[in-house]
């Protein structure tokens, strides 16, 4: 029966934690993404590796 209190009792202390650290963090909104460069694959591959001949 202890051991019953006991995991409640640590139940009990994570989503109470859980629901502090979502409040304390914006409610879990983020900042949005803003790029001004253009979008680029940089040094990728034109093709798949799987279908590159490597011969």
């Amino acid at each position: 029966m202890a051991l019953l209190v006991i995991l409640l009792l640590i139940g009990l202390w994570v989503v109470t934690a859980t629901v502090r650290s979502v409040l304390t963090d914006g409610r879990g909104h983020s900042p949005s993404v803003r790029s001004h460069a253009s979008w680029e694959a940089g040094d990728l591959p034109s093709v798949p590796y799987s279908s590159a001949r490597l011969w």
